[in-house]
């Protein structure tokens, strides 16, 4: 290997030799410095050493940014790291490493609440119920944006004011000044602001880009959790038995028979509003008399409920409008045409199902002069109105889909779906007595 002591002039003067990729040129005043040279013309200062038994070589960097004599002193001080055996590659990768940390730090410690909301909705909402999903876009809207109906400005949700803060300025205070505020202004929504808060929250700190960055104990300190509303127990949110004919005959004078029948089932079955709302054909068994729903504790395979005599004959009622006659021809033409389309159908609302059968709940409680029950109010009703039936506490929590409370229920009982028929039946005989309505095995 030929060396020069190198200098400016030379180092501008040479030249890849044609027919060659590179060349090189070797100082013979600094061990190990080079400048190599490619065919392109591009010129680089480069180190090279033996270490441990291998050649290594490491580019210092180009002769348009580095002069000679600071690449001998870089040169020098690479040989000095290669005398005490370190790879100068590796301190470089290090340093590289360093500054991608750097930047990856400064990134997260400036991310808001908005930059992580976003990437939460992307990864929970194949998760979620569109309720819930529902509930996560409106109370996150930022606000001030022209009002769709009416005039003036909308009102930012009360995670939306949320939104530009920095996730590390999420300590406990700063979440409790929010609360204290959501509280006063809107108590309605405001715990439940507090539980998506605190559902996010948990989900940033186990995500590798976000964890870390929220102070501990942000939503979970005690003067956090002492500025949350109370949720208190709706005492009067059911039907009273004396109530339940006039509920049933203004029910079933309602227009839409599609939201009159959803109302029913909801009150027959004690299912969740949106539980019944998502029930499709191919989870209604019309041969072996059950009903699949996809509830929030059994996830997507769901639970399955005894489907009894009446609601039966209501569903078939739907079916009806297609001409079917019996029910061995209803099963076919389920089994034929019907298995992915929805139960309770709707030809007004976006999803193509009962969306909302609020207004229609209301109207018919305005008809018959009863106080008002909400929609989750007839799930209510169904534990409570199942008292006078003797029906068991673990039956009726396993058709409602609760958790089991006790260790016996959540280890040992898992009650057979003929077992719960027998009560379930029961009880809606019952109910269809106190409607005074009679009723026919389809």
């Amino acid at each position: 290997m030929s060396k020069q002591t190198l200098t400016v002039s030379r180092v501008d003067g040479f030249r890849c030799p044609e027919g060659k990729s590179q060349a090189f040129l070797w100082d013979a005043k600094t061990p190990g410095l080079a400048v190599r040279v490619t065919a392109a013309g591009s010129r680089s200062y480069i180190f090279e050493a033996r270490l441990h038994g291998q050649t290594i070589r490491s580019t210092i960097g180009s002769t348009d940014t580095w002069d000679l004599h600071r690449a001998r002193t870089e040169a020098s001080r690479l040989k000095v790291m290669v005398d005490q055996g370190i790879d100068p590659r590796e301190e470089r990768a290090a340093q590289v490493e360093a500054s991608r940390l750097a930047r990856q730090t400064a990134i997260r410690e400036k991310a808001i609440v908005a930059d992580a909301w976003d990437a939460y909705m992307r990864e929970r909402k194949p998760y979620w119920s569109e309720r819930h999903l529902a509930d996560h876009v409106k109370l996150a809207q930022r606000g001030q944006q022209a009002k769709l109906r009416g005039s003036g400005l909308t009102q930012a949700g009360p995670i939306g004011a949320l939104m530009d803060v920095r996730l590390s300025d999420l300590t406990s205070d700063s979440v409790k000044v929010w609360m204290q505020r959501q509280a006063e202004q809107r108590p309605t929504v405001a715990a439940l602001a507090y539980r998506l808060l605190r559902a996010f929250i948990r989900w940033a700190d186990e995500s590798a880009q976000y964890s870390g960055l929220i102070p501990p104990k942000s939503y979970s300190a005690r003067n956090v959790r002492d500025a949350v509303p109370r949720s208190k127990a709706k005492h009067g949110d059911v039907l009273q038995r004396e109530q339940l004919r006039a509920w049933f005959e203004a029910v079933n004078e309602l227009e839409n028979r599609v939201a009159a029948i959803y109302l029913q089932g909801l009150l027959i079955t004690g299912a969740r509003r949106e539980e019944l709302a998502q029930l499709r054909w191919r989870d209604v068994d019309l041969r072996w008399k059950t009903i699949r729903l996809r509830d929030k504790v059994e996830g997507d395979e769901g639970r399955i409920i005894p489907l009894t005599p009446h609601f039966e004959t209501l569903l078939l009622e739907l079916l009806c409008k297609k001409r079917i006659q019996s029910t061995d021809n209803a099963v076919d033409f389920v089994e034929a045409h019907e298995m992915d389309s929805w139960v309770f159908s709707s030809t007004s609302s976006r999803s193509g199902r009962i969306q909302e059968p609020r207004s229609a709940h209301v109207k018919a409680l305005n008809a018959a002069g009863l106080p008002h029950v909400s929609i989750h109010g007839l799930r209510r009703s169904f534990g409570t109105l199942a008292e006078w039936c003797n029906i068991p506490a673990g039956v009726i929590a396993q058709i409602q889909g609760h958790k089991p409370s006790a260790i016996a229920e959540k280890h040992y009982r898992r009650r057979s779906v003929d077992f719960l028929r027998k009560f379930h039946s029961e009880f809606e005989s019952w109910l269809m007595v106190q409607a005074g309505i009679s009723t026919i095995n389809p």
